[in-house]
């Protein structure tokens, strides 16, 4: 079965109580089982089994605190992209694992059209950015970088929209 399949099958067996449970601990994963049950109407050992349900089938991949970048002192966001003049496999392995061990890199995608990679990176400030800047042109030969440094962050949300059943 196709990747696609699997996640239409996957999204078939949700039923409307789960991606209830997943609206509510996207909003607040602090909740307790007992206040997240309340919230769809299942009492706290079915919610507690579906949660774990949604665990193990890999639905809900963890559970964190968001943190504000600018209070830690992260005030700058650039998005950052690349061009490769090699598609090989090999590069792509070492490319995506040196983009990876840098802590900067929030997100990284592999792109269709005229980018191949974008990378979304926060740091403290433009120095910083050029030592990140030189750590990522070093780590494998690249055709072009093009950065774009964010202004102001206009919307921000980490709740996927849960389609309905």
């Amino acid at each position: 079965m196709s990747d696609a399949a699997l996640q239409i099958a996957e999204n078939r067996r949700l039923d409307t109580i789960d991606r209830k449970i997943l609206t509510v601990l996207q909003e607040d994963a602090s909740l307790s089982v007992a206040e997240i049950g309340d919230r769809v109407g299942l009492s706290s050992t079915p919610c507690w089994k579906r949660i774990q349900r949604l665990e193990a089938d890999g639905v809900i991949l963890r559970r964190v605190a968001l943190v504000d970048q600018n209070k830690i002192g992260l005030g700058i966001s650039v998005f950052v992209s690349v061009e490769s003049a090699d598609h090989s496999e090999a590069w792509l392995r070492k490319f995506a694992d040196a983009v990876s061990a840098m802590p900067e890199v929030m997100e990284f995608y592999r792109m269709a059209g005229d980018v191949d990679y974008m990378l979304r990176v926060v740091v403290a400030d433009m120095q910083a950015y050029d030592v990140f800047y030189k750590k990522l042109i070093s780590a494998v030969p690249l055709k072009n970088v093009t950065s774009r440094f964010a202004m102001e962050k206009i919307k921000s949300v980490t709740a996927l929209p849960v389609p309905a059943a």
